[in-house]
């Protein structure tokens, strides 16, 4: 009889994830393994955001000094917020804050998109 590929693939995920539960050390594996997907998630993002900069690179000289600024101090911004994550969301105070700095970066960046269009 054959399987679907869905649930084979779901199968072996049950399978891992049965697995690394059974070890003494099944903890340090699961987070080791999401770690890794974390790092190779931002590093998706790194390299998306360089593609987009080599791309658009005469776009943002465009911009002028001050609009640049604000824009490249927002992806600061959201970038020390994503990293914070763990640390800002153990509280609810945290949390607020947290989603209050990512929605002001986007604000921000939405601000000096708008802003360039304009005559």
């Amino acid at each position: 009889m054959k399987l679907n590929e869905n649930v084979r693939n779901i199968a072996i995920i049950v399978a891992l994830a049965a697995v690394v539960d059974g070890f003494e050390q099944g903890q340090l594996a699961a987070d080791t393994a999401r770690q890794a997907i974390s790092i190779g998630f931002l590093a998706a993002f790194a390299w998306i955001g360089s593609r987009l900069y080599r791309e658009h690179r005469s776009t943002l000289y465009s911009l002028g000094n001050r609009r640049r600024a604000i824009l490249y101090a927002a992806a600061a911004v959201a970038t020390l917020d994503l990293s914070a994550y763990d640390r800002l969301t153990t509280t609810g105070l945290g949390t607020l804050v947290w989603l209050l700095l990512l929605a002001g970066a986007g604000y921000v960046v939405f601000a000096v998109y708008r802003s360039s269009k304009e005559y």
